[in-house]
């Protein structure tokens, strides 16, 4: 990603299909792990911030031998 590169917002499923998460595990990442909470986005709308939350968890997710 280029440093003037907008940076994007993602929902839910475009976050579950990136990381290969289920939505529990997700959810006890952001309560005790490395995942970043979610930004209020309206008030009853919560999303992530692309470039902040899925570099973090990458940094952190075990590699897959697979």
């Amino acid at each position: 990603m280029t440093d003037n590169a907008p940076d994007r917002i993602l929902r839910l499923n475009a976050v579950l299909d990136r990381t290969g998460l289920s939505p529990a595990t997700l959810y006890r990442e952001i309560q005790g792990g490395p995942f970043l909470r979610q930004l209020r986005i309206a008030p009853r709308k919560f999303d992530w911030q692309q470039s902040v939350a899925l570099k973090r968890w990458k940094k952190t997710a075990p590699s897959s031998s697979v």
